[in-house]
């Protein structure tokens, strides 16, 4: 019998940035505005949705002003709790990416994972954090300490990677060896960046570890940074590599698709990787 799943991402604009309200007007506004997509993919019968990098504020990183250490939240706390009415009224995983206050001074880029039924299962903060290039990000955020966890949820087994992580192969190996058959990656990335990277390394990862990938970007430019163009181009791709669904790269969009996980199967009787490893000839990597 066939394991279909249908899952969606949320790309989106963000309403208000720094210099438009206080930061707990600015989060709001932009929580706001996720608010009917949200609905809109529980409407569609969404099983699995994933938000955008930090999703409630702005990605506040190409500056370095210690008052936006103030939007950080714990978990679960206001925002974590208010998206597991959502999941409990659609019966609805949810990904959620926010600011993580552990305490005071111990911060990460971390997301929320919410089950079918409202319950919080968990969260993931990303390990690899970026110094350059005006994604300042070591201001921030600690790197994560939390491995490489995979949630046993409604319908599938879920993992993330959080945006700069998806540079580095050892995690997305990691997250196929701990079970997962999804794996998202929610991401704040501009034009003239890493664009050409956005559609190579991700369906390497689902080829590579034979699981399917939901990939996430924001849109448009967020004031007053002008980092550069967020350009959108959320999309999900299957264990073969294949783009099967993809947003526009300048316009909010809730995109979905409907894959069969059973696929995971089907590929990896071809493709034996994880069978044919070597992880006994792999232990000087560790020591580099």
């Amino acid at each position: 019998m066939a394991r279909i799943v249908k899952s969606g991402l949320i790309q989106i604009c963000i309403p208000k940035s720094e210099g438009d309200g206080t930061i707990e007007e600015i989060k709001e506004a932009i929580v706001q505005k996720h608010i009917p997509f949200i609905e809109d993919a529980g409407r569609q019968g969404v099983q699995i949705l994933c938000l955008q990098e930090i999703f409630n504020t702005p990605y506040f990183c190409p500056g370095q002003d210690v008052k936006w250490y103030e939007s950080a939240e714990t978990i679960p706390g206001p925002t974590i709790e208010s998206m597991q009415e959502y999941a409990k009224k659609y019966q609805m995983v949810m990904v959620v990416p926010i600011f993580e206050k552990e305490q005071a001074g111990v911060l990460y880029n971390t997301a929320a994972v919410i089950d079918a039924d409202g319950k919080y299962m968990g969260k993931y903060r990303k390990t690899h954090i970026p110094h350059t290039s005006g994604f300042w990000e070591k201001f921030f955020f600690r790197p994560g300490n939390l491995g490489y966890p995979v949630f046993k949820t409604a319908y599938a087994k879920v993992g993330v990677y959080i945006c700069y992580d998806r540079h580095f192969p050892e995690g997305a190996r990691a997250l196929g060896l701990n079970g997962a058959e999804i794996v998202y990656n929610p991401s704040a990335t501009v034009k003239g960046l890493s664009q050409y990277l956005w559609k190579l390394e991700q369906p390497a990862h689902a080829v590579a570890n034979g699981y399917f990938m939901g990939c996430i970007n924001r849109v448009g430019i967020e004031k007053p940074w002008n980092l550069g163009e967020f350009y959108g181009s959320s999309y999900f791709v299957d264990p073969r590599g294949q783009i099967i669904a993809e947003a526009s790269e300048d316009k909010d969009e809730l995109v979905v698709s409907e894959f069969d996980l059973d696929m995971i199967d089907e590929v990896r009787a071809t493709w034996q990787f994880f069978r044919d490893r070597r992880p006994e000839a792999y232990k000087d990597l560790t020591a580099l």
